[in-house]
C-alpha cells in the first residue's frame, strides 16, 4: 500500500525528517506517536502528497504501486483526489455549505455527476448517523457531528488510504471515543488503510501497529 524510503525534509537549517523508512500494508490501521516537533505531521503531509520530501538519489514514495515522488503537480493533485482521504484536527468544513454539500466537494472535483455524488454522500452520512443533519450547515452541528461530516468527506471518493492528523484532538472524550471506534468500523466495512497521527494514547494503542517518532525518525 505505502512504501517510503529515505524521506528527508529540511526547512532552512532545521532537519525535520532524517531518512525515514516505513511500509504500511493494505487494510492496516497505523498510529504515529511522539513528542511535539518530532516530525509526525510533516511525515503525514509527505506521505499524503500534501508536501514533498527533499530530493535525494534513493528517495522513493510508492502508494498503490505508483511512484508519486516523480509525478507532476497536476498528476499529483489528480492522484490525491482519487486515492487519498484526509481528516484533520479541525474539520475544515466550508461554513457556507450544508453537511451534504461539504461531503460532495471532493466528488465534484473528481467530476462525479451531481446526483451520483449526492447519493453517495447521503449513504455515507446515513452510515455515520447523520442523515437527519444533511441539510444543516457546520455552525448548526456539534463538534462530533462536524468531525463525522469531515470523515464522510474523506471517504466520498472511496480512497484506498485515509490520513488523519490528530482527528480527535478537538473533541470531548465521549465524541473522541466514538470517532476512534468508527475508524475500525470503517476499515472493516470499506477496507481502507488508516494512518493516524495522535497524542491520544488510547487511540494509538488500538491500532494494528504503533510507530514512535523521535527526533525525525522512527525508533
Amino acid at each position: 500500500m505505502i512504501q517510503a524510503n529515505n524521506i528527508h525534509k529540511t526547512y532552512g537549517e532545521l532537519e525535520v525528517l532524517k531518512g525515514v523508512d516505513v511500509q504500511i500494508n493494505k487494510g492496516e490501521i497505523i498510529s504515529i506517536v511522539g513528542a511535539s516537533g518530532a516530525g509526525k505531521t510533516t511525515l503525514l503531509q509527505i506521505l499524503g502528497t500534501l508536501d514533498k520530501a527533499d530530493k535525494s538519489a534513493d528517495l522513493s514514495l510508492k502508494i498503490n504501486n505508483t511512484e508519486v515522488a516523480t509525478l507532476s503537480d497536476k498528476e499529483l493533485a489528480k492522484f490525491r483526489n482519487q486515492h487519498i482521504g484526509f481528516i484533520f484536527q479541525f474539520h475544515q468544513l466550508l461554513p457556507e455549505f450544508t453537511a451534504l454539500e461539504n461531503v460532495c466537494i471532493p466528488a465534484f472535483i473528481k467530476k462525479t455527476p451531481v446526483e451520483q455524488a449526492k447519493k453517495r454522500a447521503l449513504e455515507l452520512l446515513t452510515f455515520l448517523g447523520l442523515s437527519h443533519r444533511s441539510d444543516h450547515k457546520p455552525s448548526e452541528l456539534s463538534g462530533g457531528e462536524q468531525q463525522r461530516v469531515a470523515v464522510a468527506r474523506a471517504l466520498i471518493n472511496n480512497p484506498s488510504i485515509v490520513f488523519a492528523d490528530e482527528p480527535s484532538g478537538n473533541l470531548d472524550s465521549e465524541s473522541a471515543e466514538r470517532l476512534h471506534k468508527l475508524f475500525f468500523e470503517l476499515r472493516d466495512t470499506f477496507g481502507q488503510t488508516f494512518v493516524i497521527v495522535t497524542h491520544n494514547e488510547e487511540l494509538a494503542a488500538m491500532a494494528d501497529r504503533k510507530l514512535t517518532m523521535i527526533d525525525g525518525n522512527f525508533r
